[in-house]
């Protein structure tokens, strides 16, 4: 981390500048940061958004705090992706002991993938309303309810509602850690700090590994949500601790009534500090932050902002997002889950109940490659930004994504043919490692693309974004094993969803070349002047 942004490097008791003269164009997503001398800095370049005075403003808050939160949130949205994904590897034992075919079996995994997509719908609009601290523990309450539930259930339809009602809990799990990186890191920390979150989010689908060892202890599939309960357990205990509330509305800059142009002919507005003394609250004490409420904002429409999230599909950028993420999550992991416990347990393999979460080696694998490469996009933004004069465009964190582009359709097709084929058991491997790996890449930074370019509403963008790829995933998983057993694993896994993939990756050179055109058009267009007037004004940035 570059510059003498003091609480990067651990100095908690150092505020940073009120002083930063980052500002941006007309033009979301297009950032002057070009710092004076004296201003603290990242990666050499000024702090965005600027902080206020008040030691309660979150980017005011030294970094083992918000690490701290940033963790909590990400293991969060771990454990609520393993809850379900992980029992995919009981489809079979759950058809046996219901009486059930497996395709219906499956649908325990598929119907708790939407109630987590739609859950955001109900949640996001009332964490806006009365704070991100109170919604989330209440959140992690329900999912612990449908945890217990899922423990207990002795029926299908009582495992489904429970099931069900896990999904629908947890769902802002997704959508917490991505708001609580925009309200508490600065613009330079967010490839990174979201990289972070993603591998949680990513981990949960090794959840099938340990799932299918839990067999081997004798034990039955119940064990898989004991441990789960217990975990939960002690993350919400956790939170409750120190997850304080990152709601914030900081004043804006003053802006003159003369403005400058800078590159692109784009007009400028450049901030003007006025010296006026206002009393400097206090710093919060430790009891102070564990109230249960949050802060209620009677300016947010609850409903409204549900109806605000829908006009949010058409801008290309978000929509990326949520093809990005279901495709991914549809035609990717489902496939892997579904696919590889059903064909490892025949012949030629034969393999054992228990082994059949192995397939997850493949994704810690990934991963782990993929890892090391987290604050590839903020440092080559940072570079492309220097050279710009200083000017950041968001689609400057993209060029990272021409690496991995075409690995993750490879991998598709790898994994198809080995199963229509019954080849070596190694295939299945690469195909998920190829996959996963790539899944990585396009996960963190389509989605640090986004934030970036959009941030006016960024709650109602994540409610799009995770309603978007919930359905998606919901729809290409719900009869995935009817789509294979009908028409072959190559047709449908190489090249079906390998084509499909393909021309999603594709999408990155689209932005590259004509993002800011696009930006240009939506922020002009009835549309976008739509979403400046409803703005929440001040709450991110």
């Amino acid at each position: 981390m570059g510059g003498t942004a003091d609480a990067e490097r651990g100095t908690p008791a150092l505020k940073y500048s009120t002083r930063s003269h980052a500002r941006e164009f007309d033009i979301p997503g297009t950032v002057d940061l070009n710092a004076r001398e004296g201003e603290p800095t990242g990666y050499g370049q000024a702090l965005y958004p600027v902080p206020s005075e008040d030691p309660n403003d979150p980017l005011q808050w030294p970094n083992w705090k918000k690490n701290a939160i940033l963790i909590i949130c990400a293991l969060y949205s771990f454990l609520g992706n393993s809850a379900l994904t992980g029992p995919s590897v009981y489809i079979a034992i759950y058809a046996e002991q219901f009486g059930v075919s497996e395709a219906r079996a499956s649908a325990l995994i598929s119907y708790p993938n939407l109630a987590f997509g739609f859950g955001n719908f109900f949640l996001v609009p009332l964490y806006l309303k009365f704070g991100r601290r109170p919604v989330m523990l209440i959140s992690m309450a329900f999912f612990l309810g449908g945890l217990i539930g899922a423990s207990q259930a002795n029926s299908y339809n009582s495992l489904m509602v429970s099931r069900v009602m896990q999904g629908f809990g947890s769902g802002v799990c997704e959508a917490l850690p991505v708001q609580l990186v925009n309200d508490i890191f600065f613009l330079h920390e967010r490839g990174k700090r979201l990289g972070y979150y993603t591998i949680c989010l990513c981990l949960g689908a090794v959840a099938p590994l340990w799932a299918g060892y839990m067999l081997a202890g004798g034990y039955s599939w119940r064990l898989f949500f004991y441990v789960v309960i217990a975990v939960q357990g002690a993350l919400f205990i956790a939170a409750f601790l120190f997850v304080e509330e990152t709601s914030y509305k900081r004043e804006l800059p003053k802006v003159s009534p003369e403005g400058s142009t800078v590159g692109d002919n784009e007009k400028l507005q450049e901030p003007t500090h006025t010296e006026t003394v206002t009393p400097i609250p206090e710093r919060k004490t430790f009891l102070q932050t564990l109230s249960p409420l949050g802060k209620y904002d009677p300016e947010v429409s609850f409903f409204m902002t549900m109806i605000r999230s829908f006009t949010y599909f058409p801008i290309p950028a978000v929509f990326w997002v949520i093809t990005t993420y279901g495709i991914y999550i549809g035609l990717g992991a489902f496939s892997f889950n579904y696919v590889f416990p059903l064909k490892i347990m025949e012949e030629p393999y034969n393999w054992s109940e228990t082994n059949s979460g192995l397939i997850a080696v493949a994704t810690l694998i990934a991963y782990a490659l993929a890892l090391p490469f987290t604050t590839t996009s903020d440092r080559l933004a940072a570079y492309l930004t220097k050279r710009n004069n200083g000017i950041r465009e968001s689609e400057m964190r993209l060029g990272v994504l021409l690496f991995p582009m075409l690995i993750a359709p490879a991998g598709l097709v790898v994994f198809g043919f080995t199963a229509e084929r019954n080849l070596h058991w190694i295939g299945y491997f690469a195909g998920v490692a190829m996959d996963q790996f790539a899944s990585y890449w396009y996960f963190t930074f389509t989605l640090a693309y986004a934030v970036d370019s959009y941030y006016a509403n960024t709650s109602e963008m994540l409610i799009a974004m995770n309603l978007g790829k919930q359905a998606i995933s919901f729809g290409m998983s719900l009869y995935l094993l009817d789509w294979v057993l009908e028409h072959g694993y190559a047709v449908v896994i190489a090249g079906i969803f390998g084509a499909v993939l393909l021309a999603n990756n594709l999408a990155v050179i689209i932005f590259m070349i004509w993002g800011k055109r696009i930006r240009r058009y939506t922020a002009n267009s009835w549309l976008g002047k739509l979403h400046q007037r409803t703005a929440t004004v001040g709450m991110t940035h």
